[in-house]
């Protein structure tokens, strides 16, 4: 299976909806957002694709308790802080990249993936036994990027968005 990852897309969505346009021609069949959201509008155009889709909240978010209930009804986990998703046998955290949990990810032999955001900029190294990700930044950068990554493949390809 194929994923889309992004990142930092502080309520963009002309960028989002380019990004769910690249995962669409990729054939991505789910998405992961690594963080600073941006707000509900981003998260109903990434429910809209119905991709299975998993998002943390990153430190400029702030998100409201009295949106769980509309993020439930997008079909959508509410995350309290990182997550751990299995995925056609693979294990993936994804985190936005502020939190202290992240170190304990990187420590994790079970995790394969580590997802994240935070820094703005292209990550992609090895920690160990997991491959470590950033998808890049949909905002505040001079290059947008988006991600995709074969699980069965371990192709990882960054996506460079118009302007």
């Amino acid at each position: 299976m194929v994923i889309g990852i992004l990142s930092d897309t502080h309520g963009n969505l002309r960028a989002v909806r380019q990004a769910i346009g690249i995962f669409e021609e990729c054939d991505a069949g789910a998405v992961f957002h690594c963080g600073d959201v941006g707000g509900l509008d981003v998260l109903r155009e990434l429910a809209a694709t119905g991709r299975s889709c998993w998002f943390v909240w990153g430190n400029t978010d702030l998100p409201n308790p009295d949106w769980a209930e509309t993020v439930a009804a997008m079909g959508l986990y509410w995350p309290d802080g990182p997550l751990l998703v299995e995925l056609d046998g693979k294990r993936i955290g994804v985190a936005h990249g502020h939190e202290w949990q992240l170190a304990a990810m990187k420590t994790d032999p079970l995790i394969d993936y580590i997802l994240s955001g935070h820094t703005h900029q292209c990550r992609d190294e090895r920690n160990g036994h997991a491959r470590i990700i950033n998808p890049g930044a949909l905002h505040r950068t001079a290059v947008r990027t988006v991600a995709t990554l074969d699980l069965a493949t371990d192709e990882l390809r960054f996506h460079e968005l118009p302007r």
